[in-house]
């Protein structure tokens, strides 16, 4: 690897260790309730599109 070049792995290591000394463990603890709760909300969206495509 040329000096100075690092892989994406390495890059986003870099980047989240970076956010985490910055912003500590309170932001990754709401950013993660909040991708927590887009999913329910996606699951529920799609069991609203098949009840629908089902006719129910």
């Amino acid at each position: 690897m040329e000096k100075g070049k690092m892989t994406v792995q390495e890059a986003g290591r870099k980047g989240g260790m970076k956010t985490a000394e910055t912003h500590g463990r309170e932001f990754y603890e709401k950013i993660g309730q909040k991708g927590g709760q887009k999913v329910k909300e996606l699951i529920e969206e799609g069991k609203k599109a098949r009840r629908r495509a089902e006719g129910r």
